[in-house]
């Protein structure tokens, strides 16, 4: 989960933002563990506290998404795990099924991306291999794009219900809470 970003759009880092009564950095974390994510490893901000899972702390979160990425599949690949789930951590809709759903379709090999009614969305599954040349594509604050852009035929979109929506602003955390 990739939760060390400084919010800079938000005014405030997200993952300590709560959300309908749960801070967004513990409503990732349990909709990894609840759909079969372990190890859950949590790249975050310096001075965050995550409990029940691998933290990774990125020194220097300034350097975009990548940067956190990265230090998520080195983590993942110390843990000897096949495949990494990508969850970011500002999606509160996204929850336990879609990711279960999501890491049972991966297949070595291929990428798993859950699918909302025809938009991609978060997780995305594949091997840390990938994960890492994909990286190698990455502009400082993307994630896996370019390369999914150039390997779409390794790419099995998983029909999963949610909300993908990402909160970026206090605008779209409004319209999300309702209020």
């Amino acid at each position: 989960m990739l939760a060390a970003g400084a919010g800079t759009r938000m005014g405030t880092p997200k993952a300590e933002l709560i959300v309908a009564g749960r801070r967004l950095l513990d409503r990732a974390v349990s909709a990894l563990r609840a759909g079969g994510c372990d190890p859950v490893i949590a790249v975050v901000r310096k001075g965050t506290v995550v409990g029940g899972v691998r933290a990774v702390i990125n020194p220097d979160p300034a350097r975009g998404m990548r940067s956190s990425l990265a230090l998520a599949v080195e983590a993942a690949g110390l843990a000897g795990v096949d495949a990494l789930a990508v969850l970011l951590v500002d999606v509160p809709g996204i929850g336990a099924e879609a990711v279960r759903r999501t890491v049972a379709a991966w297949r070595p090999g291929r990428v798993a991306i859950a699918n909302y009614h025809g938009q991609r969305g978060h997780p995305t599954v594949m091997a840390p291999q990938l994960w890492s040349e994909s990286i190698a594509l990455a502009a400082p604050d993307e994630g896996a794009r370019a390369w999914l852009a150039e390997h779409g035929d390794l790419v099995d979109e998983v029909d999963v219900a949610g909300d993908p929506s990402d909160l970026d602003t206090p605008e779209d955390l409004r319209r999300w809470s309702g209020g």
